[in-house]
């Protein structure tokens, strides 16, 4: 196994309306599917990688997650407290920085499921990591090669895995991020403390050649509103029978 970081920001504080009626009671990232938590999925995936801290970021029924999260013993798991407002995903890696330290660390989404392919998703990530050519690597999904990916938002790359970023829906974009990426914390310091996206940090990086991506082999899900949670349920069953 290639060594890569380990540390991860894990994005979890979303209030989940889209996935309604699912949240009415519980956060989003509790919400289980193939008899796990989606967080659970995602903690696991970063621990076999090579994952020793975790940094959640909690808001939405806070104290659940937290009761949650403290059940795990595979890792250190920090909470990232954003009860007091919402960050979106720029500010709340910003406001995790004394957690995070100043190596290249892991952010994930909890909504991003995936069966692997012929090499796991993480490791191709941690193969493609290039911290002298790039400060943001993205885990990228083929269009047809997941659930999730309609909508004309995606990515182009180039022959040296540098991205364009494209919402237009002509000419349509072959590849998605899938909610992985590898990126530099240092890279946010100098914004202010608050809510922000990480987007617009994509688009001052694609201007410079310094956003890339790789394609990773496997199937991914997108588990983003309750039909979607029913599809991958589906696919994890087919795959855990066929295996």
């Amino acid at each position: 196994m290639i060594s890569g970081p380990k540390t991860a920001m894990v994005l979890a504080a979303g209030l989940g309306t889209r996935m309604r009626p699912l949240t009415d009671h519980q956060p989003k990232a509790l919400v289980p599917v193939g008899g796990k938590a989606l967080i659970d999925h995602v903690l696991d995936r970063l621990r076999e990688a090579g994952v020793e801290r975790a940094v959640v970021n909690v808001h939405h029924m806070a104290d659940r997650m937290e009761a949650h999260l403290a059940a795990r013993r595979d890792m250190e798991v920090l909470i990232s407290d954003e009860r007091a407002a919402l960050l979106d995903s720029g500010g709340g890696i910003r406001h995790a920085a004394d957690k995070l330290g100043r190596d290249p660390i892991y952010v994930a989404n909890i909504d991003s499921l995936w069966i692997e392919g012929a090499t796991p998703a993480l490791e191709t990530l941690k193969a493609a990591w290039d911290p002298a050519a790039m400060d943001i690597l993205l885990l990228l999904v083929k269009r047809g090669q997941g659930i999730g990916f309609e909508g004309p938002q995606g990515f182009f790359r180039d022959e040296a895995g540098r991205l364009s970023h494209s919402t237009a829906a002509e000419p349509p974009t072959p590849y998605a991020n899938m909610g992985i990426a590898i990126l530099k914390p240092q890279l946010l310091d100098d914004q202010p403390a608050g809510p922000f996206s990480i987007i617009p940090i994509w688009h001052r990086l694609q201007a410079e050649g310094r956003l890339h991506g790789v394609p990773m082999d496997g199937f991914w899900m997108h588990v983003g509103d309750p039909a979607a949670r029913d599809l991958a349920e589906v696919r994890l069953a087919e795959e855990a029978t066929s295996s």
